[in-house]
């Protein structure tokens, strides 16, 4: 009887076990390919918004902070309009990449160092999973603004996102 007790109890804390491991991350939270379970078939709600600054232009950014809202970025979404833009916030510096499973939405991406400046920006091409990863291993935040935003208002690497609250790191981090 105390065999058959002990083995029960070494089914159930397996089963425990097994069903607590965490599911894979993204590329928009680290450098691993695209996750292929990120297909609910519909964009996820309007996130929270916040003004960002560069230069005197005025964002109003949708603030992505969870993995799941990182995941699900710009995914079905079928617009953006020419002053909003999308804010990926991450817990720590690292590369990143990012790509456009079932993004129609052309796009550029910045990557973001933790002081709020711009390290790089690069093209995002509407339905290409190809990552496109960050040189720099010193991300920590990246903004999506609709292709061609930067270059045409002379946005570029070393230019230093704000808020009303000042840096990025003030904002997010503020200890």
């Amino acid at each position: 009887m105390h065999r058959q007790f002990a083995l029960l109890l070494l089914f159930v804390a397996t089963a425990l076990i097994s069903g607590c491991q965490q599911s894979p991350t993204t590329a928009a939270t680290d450098n691993s390919a695209p996750s292929q379970n990120a297909n609910p078939g519909r964009p996820q709600p309007r996130l929270p918004v916040l003004k960002l600054w560069l230069g005197a232009h005025e964002i109003s950014a949708e603030l992505a902070a969870t993995p799941k809202q990182h995941e699900m970025g710009m995914m079905f979404r079928t617009k953006m309009e020419d002053m909003e833009g999308m804010l990926f916030i991450f817990q720590r510096p690292e590369q990143k990449a990012f790509w456009m499973k079932n993004t129609t939405v052309p796009l550029d991406v910045a990557y973001v160092a933790p002081d709020g400046v711009i390290r790089e920006i690069h093209p995002l091409h509407p339905l290409n999973e190809n990552p496109v990863p960050s040189q720099s291993a010193d991300i920590q935040y990246v903004l999506e603004m609709n292709q061609g935003w930067f270059s045409n208002r002379n946005v570029s690497v070393g230019m230093e996102i704000r808020t009303e609250k000042g840096s990025l790191r003030d904002t997010f981090f503020r200890r």
